[in-house]
């Protein structure tokens, strides 16, 4: 049966690199490590599904607030070991961040994904999401 719980040091967040540099390939696993703990100091969190003992999938993610949604989860990461796709796991893993997104007061849930990975746009909307707008952004 697979549980999921927070990443809280980086030897658990080196349990999950193996998963996370799948979505992430720009990042080796200790880089991974060093930019999570760095990014954890202002509220970033990384939840881990596991099954016998081996992360099977990842999500990073913080909670925020703005004048726009009020307080919400936001998701900068989420992605299942491509060994263990297609298996429930990453719908798991979306139910447990919505449960606790509802536990830490918030009433919405929020994500970007790019524009061309069509096999997680399919994901989001068979878990019923919807595209709420366009972001944009530019290199400086």
């Amino acid at each position: 049966m697979p549980r999921i719980d927070l990443a809280e040091n980086a030897d658990t967040l080196q349990e999950c690199a193996h998963v996370m540099v799948q979505l992430r390939p720009h990042l080796l696993p200790p880089e991974f490590v060093i930019r999570a703990m760095r990014q954890m100091r202002d509220g970033y969190r990384v939840a881990a599904l596991r099954e016998d003992n081996r992360v099977l999938a990842v999500a990073g993610f913080r909670i925020l607030e703005n004048l726009a949604w009020g307080r919400f989860l936001y998701i900068d990461d989420l992605v299942t070991d491509e060994e263990a796709r297609s298996q429930g796991y990453g719908a798991q893993l979306l139910d447990w961040l919505k449960d606790y997104a509802r536990e830490q007061g918030c009433a919405q849930l929020h994500l970007d994904s790019g524009a061309q990975r069509h096999d997680a746009h399919r994901f989001y909307f068979a878990q019923r999401m919807i595209i709420g707008g366009y972001h944009f952004a530019m290199e400086l």
